[in-house]
């Protein structure tokens, strides 16, 4: 059997490098065609824009990303990156991927990762809180234990987990530490 290579463009943008080697993981297994069509495209992709008051009291809108590959095997679960070269295209393929490694490693979710396009590393603690739990707020119907459970990755980390469980917990009105994994451990 031979193998189509991969061009350049497939290798700089992530989406595309998902995609080729999603299209011939699939000849390989010779997956139906329509469960390749349903696999091939995310169930969801979210965009919000996220106004946030700066310490210097102007106005700065972020953009944020939230996509959730697949929720067939079970809720979508991925990090938040924080960067200011974060694309949609880097999301997608960053959820996608992360439906293959939980099933793979067969545990009951499906995949998703979100990001923020930001540079944290020149913002204050209380930009940072404000932003995210922003960030959150907009993403409320599509986050929780039994959607989507969003986790640290690139500029992010426990702090950051807590702000989220936090909002989260305020809009439902009850304290939810399954929202999110990667919170401080005293926290649950």
């Amino acid at each position: 059997m031979t193998t189509t290579p991969v061009d350049m463009e497939q290798e700089i943008n992530p989406w595309e490098a998902q995609r080729a080697r999603f299209e011939l993981a699939t000849r390989k297994l010779q997956l139906d065609a329509g469960l390749t069509k349903v696999l091939s495209l995310p169930s969801r992709e979210i965009i919000v824009h996220i106004p946030v008051q700066m310490d210097d009291g102007h106005l700065e809108v972020f953009t944020g990303y939230r996509v959730q590959h697949s929720v067939v095997r079970g809720p979508a679960k991925g990090g938040i990156r924080y960067a200011p070269d974060v694309t949609l295209d880097e999301i997608r393929a960053l959820a996608s991927w992360m439906t293959w490694k939980c099933a793979v490693v067969n545990i009951p979710f499906g995949g998703a990762k979100g990001g923020v396009i930001c540079d944290p590393k020149k913002m204050s603690m209380g930009e940072l809180e404000r932003m995210t739990r922003r960030y959150t707020a907009e993403l409320m119907e599509f986050i929780g234990p039994e959607k989507d459970v969003p986790a640290p990755d690139v500029n992010t980390n426990e702090q950051i987990m807590a702000w989220i469980m936090d909002t989260y917990s305020m809009h439902i009105r009850q304290t939810c530490t399954a929202v999110v994994t990667g919170k401080p451990l005293n926290m649950g």
